[in-house]
């Protein structure tokens, strides 16, 4: 097994790099894993996009992303999600749950309202062969983004379903700050339910616009490796994606970016 094995690049970290690039560009590096976005998907096509992964011999780690329910077509975009994603070969479909409802101060409504709605989702899910992963988000994106703020969070909305059908993404930007993280690693390898694991540093400090503030690995303060050595301790072996949101990276070319991403996850991550 190479030290690539389980390397996945995630397409938001080189976000301008056109498709049909970002796979030769794979290809070239010697990396297999791949996770998907949505509207990058879209610009191509969900079937031409399948069909040259294919080709190419990459594997689809995940598709993001679903959730978003307080939007108005909430039900029926998702659905369309889960069916992209099993068209891609996507198993995992990421699940951001959107924000307060507007006018809202209900936080536990709110969470409710995401119950709920992964119910509707589940069986739909479940027929096309996808697992649903509940990503928790940092508490700063709580009142726009994402009502789940912690793992523990997605740990309890998860726990009603069936394992293969609704899990939890980790990701190391969103979770690094939480003192209880290493017990609810451990909470959810033991019940399975690691859908995906992500990985990104925190920079200090943040840009303007904190959503954009993820780094390659080693930029920033992340724990990476106590982080990998957890998750593989609770028996995920699965793919390992490199996630970054950050103007700077997205202005480089994305050849450049990949390779200083591959330096990031062998010196910080492995």
């Amino acid at each position: 097994m190479t030290d690539l094995a389980r390397f996945s690049l995630n397409q938001a970290t080189t976000k301008r790099w056109p498709m049909a690039d970002t796979v030769a560009g794979c290809v070239a590096a010697g990396v297999s894993g791949l996770g998907l976005w949505r509207d990058q998907v879209a610009e191509l096509g969900v079937e031409r996009t399948a069909a040259l992964v294919r080709a190419a011999g990459l594997t689809v780690t995940t598709l993001c992303r679903g959730g978003f329910f307080t939007a108005a077509d909430w039900r029926d975009d998702n659905l369309r999600a889960i069916d992209e994603a099993a068209a891609l070969g996507a198993p995992v479909l990421v699940l951001v749950s959107g924000g307060l409802p507007a006018g809202s101060r209900d936080l536990d409504g709110a969470r409710q309202l995401v119950a709920d709605a992964i119910a509707v989702l589940v069986p739909h899910a479940q027929a096309a062969g996808i697992k649903l992963a509940i990503e928790p988000l940092h508490p700063m994106f709580a009142s726009d983004r994402c009502v789940i703020a912690t793992l523990g969070n997605a740990l309890d909305l998860a726990e009603p379903f069936p394992a293969d059908a609704v899990g939890v993404a980790v990701d190391t930007y969103h979770l690094w700050w939480d003192d209880q993280v290493w017990t609810q690693l451990a909470r959810a390898g033991a019940a399975g339910r690691i859908a995906c694991f992500q990985v990104a540093d925190w920079i200090t400090p943040l840009p303007e616009g904190v959503l954009l503030g993820r780094g390659l690995p080693g930029t920033g303060c992340v724990e990476l490796r106590r982080f990998r050595e957890a998750v593989d301790a609770t028996g995920y072996d699965g793919p390992i994606e490199v996630e970054v949101f950050h103007e700077d990276v997205w202005s480089r070319p994305g050849a450049e970016v990949l390779e200083q991403a591959i330096e990031g996850y062998r010196d910080h991550v492995l």
